[in-house]
């Protein structure tokens, strides 16, 4: 923690601060795949929004997949072990009229609250005056901005922590000074909010049905007797989840499309249908094939033998659905991100019985 001044140019870490800096741009619907137009300004000429805490993010996140939405607890697994959200990114903060509002609060009032202008640095009377109104540029931190910018269409800027990832060090890449961005531009900064990082921020929200397979038989297994697994039509849709940043004009949305379930019987000794483990999802969005009278004898599509009894404890059967991730944004963009897993298990007892009548 940098030490604390007294007097009005003060300049203290605050943690529950958050803003940026960088005057270069692209324009919206260039390269980067950037939304339309987005609306006039916005922010509160309280300044309110300049006092947020580092976590603190104008991204709206909504979801959606048909009539329902996962109601899941549990976020997706990526497959891929490395795979990360993002840790920080910039946003529009406040208009030119809501940073002279806060500027002139602490001239009234110099134990009010410091005017955060990173994620992590907070900047006394002095600092911001100079930098913000009188345009002498203060610590290195670019051009300084005469009165303001007011008149001028666009907004200032700053960095946002995801909340996921407070405590890891990438969190803090985000600490340009807060600066200012015109309107319909995104920052030339590869944290800038652009439809990828928006569509992976989406993925960390996505919640997914519970997996709830059925089998049979249900009560209790029995030794060299297939096992039927399955899930009846329409139980998994494609869950859509939707991350906007309306004062940037830019959107992704994020498609979780469920593709397999793979069966792991919690035992060496067993052998599953397929040999893989992995059974298919059907065009209707079943898998498997359910349990009829006088499959006894069938081998089923989707399921499990056990080889061996359980002896008073169970064994621990892992029903894991693949769902295959893509996503289109704003400005034409589109990609694909890892795939997701979701778990669930269930006891299975299995019984040394050779024969039984189902």
């Amino acid at each position: 923690m940098r030490a604390t001044a007294r007097a009005s140019s003060i300049v203290v870490i605050s943690v529950s601060a958050l803003l940026l800096a960088s005057s270069s741009a692209f324009a919206i619907g260039d390269k980067h795949g950037q939304a339309p137009p987005p609306p006039g300004p916005s922010g509160s000429s309280s300044g309110s929004t300049l006092t947020a805490k580092a976590t603190d993010t104008g991204i709206k996140v909504t979801q959606s997949n048909g009539s329902t939405s996962g109601t899941s607890p549990k976020a997706l697994a990526p497959v891929d072990p490395n795979w990360k959200p993002p840790a920080c990114w910039y946003e529009p903060v406040a208009t030119p009229q809501a940073l002279k509002a806060a500027v002139d609060r602490l001239k009234k009032n110099p134990n009010t609250d410091l005017v955060p202008v990173t994620p992590t640095l907070s900047w006394g009377e002095d600092l911001m005056v100079n930098h913000y109104e009188k345009g002498k540029a203060e610590n290195g931190s670019g051009d300084g901005y005469e009165n303001y910018n007011l008149g001028k269409d666009g907004m200032f800027w700053r960095g946002v922590i995801n909340a996921d990832r407070a405590n890891d060090p990438e969190s803090y890449d985000c600490e340009d000074t807060l600066f200012w961005q015109n309107a319909r531009t995104l920052p030339a900064n590869k944290h800038a909010p652009t439809p990828d990082i928006l569509a992976a921020y989406a993925y960390n929200r996505i919640k997914v049905p519970e997996t709830e397979i059925e089998v049979k038989p249900a009560a209790k297994s029995t030794v060299n007797v297939p096992t039927w697994v399955w899930l009846d039509k329409g139980t998994f849709k494609e869950v859509k989840v939707r991350a906007e940043l309306a004062a940037a004009g830019v959107w992704a949305e994020t498609t979780a499309k469920p593709v397999a379930l793979h069966l792991n019987p919690g035992s060496d000794d067993a052998e599953t249908y397929p040999a893989s483990g992995d059974c298919a999802i059907n065009d209707d969005g079943s898998i498997g094939t359910p349990y009829t009278k006088g499959d006894a004898g069938r081998t089923p599509p989707c399921g499990i033998t056990y080889l061996r009894a359980t002896d008073g404890k169970p064994y621990r059967l892992s029903a894991s659905i693949t769902w295959q991730i893509s996503w289109q944004g704003s400005g034409g963009a589109k990609g694909d991100l890892p795939d997701g897993t979701f778990e669930t298990t269930q006891d299975m007892n299995v019984q040394e019985i050779q024969s039984v009548n189902r």
